[in-house]
């Protein structure tokens, strides 16, 4: 197998038909501190698809999630170089409450707001100016995440009496209630049970008919499983000896897990290797 880097940006197939791109990154860096964490990632996210990033801790994934709803905007001393589109438009001349209403984030531990299961949707909708019937809002969303039926008759409750898996269902909720284009979600499953873990997983895959979905996982499987396509990050020494992400390979799911271009790729995604725990 060759251990020629690829481009950052997936060719695809002249027979593979791909939905609308949603968002494009170009030759984007991003620095902390002036100390380089990810450096020149291009890539092109599709419409109503799931996207994994995968790859060893500390390879950049989450800095450059964030890099889409402008996110790192709020790290003091970053700074992101490159341009990143949202259907055409670059990000930076868009109002951020704005990206961050259109683009949503569930992150890795749940975090319900300390209030009633009603009031942590019902709170974000009446700060973003909703004037449709709240009751109903908060009905569909729960509904849209499996939710309703176990909490229905107990929405004044404090979130935080709930179990982790719904927990997370009702942050995914909370997200969904604002009506997204694309959800962000920062290891979604890591602090759940596996029967908990399962039931995200089957939601993720009915989310892929409304939302696109970004997903960064170390679980290999739930990459295979769930996900369209796949964006393999390593690290990289550069010749200051800084650790700096790098994109090593971005395909459809089925390319990485099968057959990846790159030795890396292989590496990593093959059990037992020495990368894979």
């Amino acid at each position: 197998m060759s251990n020629r880097v690829s481009s950052s940006k997936s060719q695809p197939e002249s027979s593979e038909i791909l939905p609308e791109v949603i968002l494009q990154a170009d030759d984007v860096s991003v620095s902390y501190h002036g100390i380089p964490a990810l450096q020149n990632i291009s890539l092109e996210i599709y419409k109503n698809q799931i996207t994994s990033f995968i790859g060893p801790s500390g390879c950049g994934k989450s800095t450059f999630l964030r890099c889409f709803n402008r996110l790192n905007d709020l790290i003091p001393e970053t700074r992101m170089t490159g341009k990143i589109r949202f259907f055409g438009q670059s990000i930076r001349r868009m109002n951020p409450v704005e990206i961050r209403r259109r683009i949503g984030m569930v992150f890795q531990r749940p975090n319900p707001f300390p209030k009633s299961i009603y009031d942590n949707i019902a709170v974000g909708l009446r700060v973003n100016g909703y004037r449709g019937n709240l009751d109903d809002r908060v009905e569909t969303s729960l509904r849209h995440v499996g939710l309703w039926n176990e909490v229905k008759n107990k929405l004044k409750k404090n979130a935080l009496d709930l179990s982790g898996g719904q927990q997370q269902r009702l942050c995914i909720a909370r997200t969904i209630a604002l009506n997204p284009e694309v959800i962000l979600m920062d290891e979604p499953t890591a602090a759940l049970d596996p029967i908990s873990a399962g039931r995200i997983n089957d939601l993720l895959m009915t989310m892929r008919q409304y939302y696109t979905i970004i997903l960064i996982t170390h679980n290999l499987k739930q990459a295979a499983l769930i996900t369209d396509r796949v964006a393999f990050f390593n690290v990289e020494i550069n010749s200051r000896g800084d650790r700096v992400g790098k994109l090593i390979e971005y395909a459809p799911t089925l390319d990485i897990f099968v057959n990846p271009t790159q030795q890396t790729t292989w590496d990593y995604v093959i059990p037992g290797s020495r990368y894979s725990s």
